[in-house]
C-alpha cells in the first residue's frame, strides 16, 4: 500500500470534500436525503478541525470533522474507492489523538446507520438512539461514544 498522510484542510480543499460526501454510495437511495444540497464550506474548515488522509500525491482519500464545544464527530467519510484500505481506521485514530491533544474526555457522534459497526470497531460505545427528524431524516440513528484516554498521546499520521 503506498503511503497515506493526514494534513489539515485547507480551504482550497471544500470543494473536493463536497464532492466525496455527494458521490459517496453510502447515501444513496434511502439515505440521500441526508446530504442533499449538503456543502463543506471554507469557512466550516476554518472553523473546525478538519483533517484529510491523502496519498502521495495530495488526492484526497477521506477525511473527519472534529466540532470541540460541543464535543463531537461531525463528519466523515472515505472515498468509495478508497474503502477496505484502513483509510477510516487511520482517521479515527488521529481524531482521538487530536480530541486527546484538545482536553476532550469523550467524543459523541451521531451515525450513518450503515456506519455504526465501524464505530464500534474503532472503539465507540452506543449510548442511545437519535429519533427521526422529518422531512430530511426519516429514520433513527444510533448514537455513539468515543471515550479519549488521559494524557499525551503520540499518534502516527503515515502508515
Amino acid at each position: 500500500m503506498q503511503s497515506t498522510t493526514i494534513r489539515r484542510a485547507v480551504a482550497q480543499d471544500a470543494q473536493l470534500l463536497t464532492s466525496l460526501i455527494q458521490q459517496s454510495s453510502a447515501y444513496q437511495g434511502r439515505y440521500a436525503s441526508i446530504i442533499s444540497g449538503y456543502r463543506v464550506t471554507a469557512e466550516y474548515l476554518a472553523r473546525h478541525r478538519v483533517f484529510v488522509a491523502v496519498d502521495a500525491s495530495d488526492r484526497i482519500l477521506g477525511f473527519y470533522s472534529l466540532v470541540l464545544e460541543p464535543s463531537e464527530l461531525d463528519l466523515a467519510f472515505v472515498a468509495d474507492e478508497a474503502q477496505g484500505l484502513g483509510i477510516g481506521r487511520h482517521l479515527m485514530g488521529h481524531m482521538v489523538g487530536q480530541a486527546g491533544e484538545a482536553g476532550l474526555t469523550s467524543v459523541h457522534v451521531v451515525a450513518h446507520p450503515p456506519a455504526e459497526k465501524f464505530y464500534r470497531r474503532m472503539g465507540a460505545k452506543r449510548v442511545g438512539t437519535v429519533a427521526p427528524s422529518p422531512p430530511k431524516i426519516v429514520w433513527e440513528r444510533p448514537e455513539l461514544q468515543f471515550a479519549i484516554p488521559a494524557g499525551p498521546r503520540a499518534v502516527t499520521a503515515t502508515h
